[in-house]
């Protein structure tokens, strides 16, 4: 008769738990240090890191990744008003920001060591000061002291090292949390998008890549340890509580962005988020709701773009009309709409794969349709590859949306004026994703994403409610097109293929999707943020962003194949109970819809 041994608490290096806590507290406390001092000996490299007392640029991400990790080494010695930090684990998020701080870390330093002067030599290791060593080997030490700390969770010791490794990394579902009364609920729920907002617009304001880069770095290895913490279930619960206090805090922070900016380009970046994000929901409806694969989706984009491009009074326009916005609002996505019932009505009766091709073939039809609708192929309608240009800035009710307007003390530019338009757009098809998934209908559509033979069994008609899903996945990416045509001046046949490295496109789409969260209200909508803002940050990667991507994609479905927003269903899809980021409470429901499974 054999035993089984069960899986011990160890740590990754043998260390004593006193001295290892020990260790990381003093080198996170070091690198806390060194961020004060200067980094380089001149200001050639961006960011100015030759002051001494103020730190700037990457100094500023280093100082608050070893901040987080000195207060979660601190929080493990049980200290009285640092237990909120932790209630999951607590050693695995103090091992993930000792590892993060330390990467900024050494980014910053091979960064600087390969930055070039003005006659086109390395600065090398002369031009480091002592506080980018000091920081340096304090994350290091911190980094090597919390691999000495024991596991969170029970881990196999017979395991490779990087299996090992990443089981290190797990840490238990928090416990439930005592009550709070709801106004302290609520206000942690609007202190939790404050802290959104802050650090959105921080990301959009990085003006050098080395600077993003490293946000980049700090924030995922942040946003990682405070998962591994528990305190993003925590906020989760909250924001599921009080939904609709939710809602409106989201929208008063998208409200606020705008605020924020002094740059005209920065502004335009949160606009296209914003009509990236809102096409990604509508495609969620089709793919995360009732499970239907469509590859062809910014076609519908594209029809909303052109129809509201060729009646809004573009000079070079063929048809030589303008309507009024709403008009062409309604125009534009009445447009979408007769196109997805069309599109729909013949195909809708395939399914998985064969769906994907046709709706692939639909796209691609799309944009050689209107390219070759030029007067030489055919009918003069779209001008061809050269597209409708000089479409007209937007007047709605006496407000000019191309010239600034003084608000206050703040200047509301063109893209700002645009944001706030398309923020209006975002939150109606928000409130119409919503509203359509609590319903009657919205349970049909998860039943036949789940089963759709069972669910035509129990008296679903699939055919008719996925027509109607298409239909309005195609209508919600039509309003959106309405205003990217405004947006961008001019629609052409290349903004809408199937791939490229720009989005929005297809691939973008579906990714945005998958990445964010089917099925979710708001993993669509990050999903969508983060693959719009990292091209637009990185544009001396260009020739690299789709093999980027790919690989991005490539360890999603290794490490968080449900996504970065996921209800409990889809984490018991993919992992253990014990390695769920939700509390074990948690019903299994559908964040975005909120019905129930069952109930489906």
């Amino acid at each position: 008769m054999t035993t089984t041994t069960p899986a011990a608490h160890s740590a990754l290096i043998p260390l004593p738990t006193t001295a290892a806590r020990a260790a990381t507290t003093t080198g996170a406390a070091l690198a806390l240090i060194g961020t004060f001092l200067a980094w380089t000996y001149t200001s050639t490299f961006p960011g100015n890191l030759t002051v001494t007392g103020y730190p700037g640029g990457l100094q500023v991400l280093v100082l608050i990744s070893a901040a987080l990790t000195l207060l979660y080494a601190l929080s493990g010695y049980g200290i009285k008003g640092l237990r909120w930090l932790t209630p999951g684990g607590t050693n695995s998020p103090t091992r993930l920001l000792a590892i993060g701080t330390f990467i900024a870390s050494a980014y910053t330093v091979i960064a600087v060591i390969l930055t070039k002067d003005d006659n086109g030599n390395l600065l090398g290791l002369v031009e480091l000061e002592p506080g980018a060593w000091i920081s340096l080997v304090g994350a290091l030490i911190a980094t090597v002291a919390a691999l000495g700390l024991p596991d969170d969770q029970p881990n196999d010791d017979t395991a490779g090292f990087f299996k090992r490794f990443l089981g290190s990394l797990r840490a238990p579902a928090p416990a439930r949390a005592k009550a709070l009364p709801s106004w302290a609920e609520i206000l942690i729920t609007a202190a939790a998008f404050g802290v959104a907002l802050y650090v959105f617009a921080y990301g959009i304001d990085t003006e050098y890549a080395e600077l993003f880069i490293g946000y980049v770095i700090s924030i995922a290895f942040g946003f990682t340890a405070l998962t591994r913490a528990g305190l993003i279930a925590r906020v989760t619960t909250l924001t599921a509580k009080h939904r609709n206090i939710t809602l409106c805090a989201a929208l008063v922070a998208a409200f606020c962005f705008p605020f924020t900016q002094q740059n005209e380009e920065y502004a335009l970046i949160g606009a296209n988020i914003l009509i990236f994000a809102t096409v990604a929901l509508g495609l969620n409806v089709v793919v995360g709701l009732a499970g239907l694969l469509d590859l062809g989706y910014v076609a519908f984009l594209g029809v909303g773009a052109y129809a509201a491009a060729l009646v809004s009074g573009s000079p070079l326009s063929p048809i030589g009309v303008q309507f009024p916005f709403w008009a062409a609002v309604l125009t534009g996505a009445a447009a979408s709409l007769v196109f997805g019932v069309v599109i729909g009505a013949p195909t809708l009766r395939l399914r998985g794969d064969y769906l994907a091709i046709v709706t692939l073939g639909f796209g691609e039809i799309f944009r050689l349709t209107v390219n070759a609708l030029n007067g030489v192929s055919g009918p003069d309608l779209t001008n061809g590859s050269q597209g409708i240009p000089s479409i007209p800035d937007l007047q709605l009710l006496g407000f000019d949306f191309g010239i600034s307007h003084d608000i206050g003390s703040f200047t509301l530019g063109r893209s700002a004026n645009y944001y706030l338009l398309m923020l209006v757009f975002t939150a109606v098809v928000v409130l119409v994703f919503r509203r359509s998934g609590e319903s009657r209908i919205g349970r049909a559509w998860v039943a036949i994403r789940e089963d759709e033979t069972a669910a035509t069994a129990m008296g679903i008609n699939a055919f008719r409610l996925k027509l109607l899903a298409f239909a309005l996945g195609a209508t919600l990416a039509g309003l959106a097109g309405t205003v990217q045509a405004h947006v961008s001046y001019t629609v052409t046949p290349e903004q809408y293929q199937f791939a490229g490295s720009v989005p929005p496109n297809s691939a973008f789409l579906l990714a945005a999707v998958i990445l964010g969260g089917m099925g979710t209200l708001s993993g669509p909508l990050v999903g969508a943020a983060l693959l719009y803002l990292i091209p637009a940050k990185l544009q001396f990667m260009q020739d690299y962003q789709l093999f980027l991507f790919g690989l991005a994609l490539i360890l999603l479905m290794r490490f968080r194949p449900e996504g970065l927003v996921a209800d409990r269903r889809k984490q018991l899809e993919f992992h253990e109970t014990g390695q769920l980021d939700v509390p074990p409470d948690t019903p299994l429901t559908d964040t975005a819809a909120g019905t129930t499974k069952a109930g489906a």
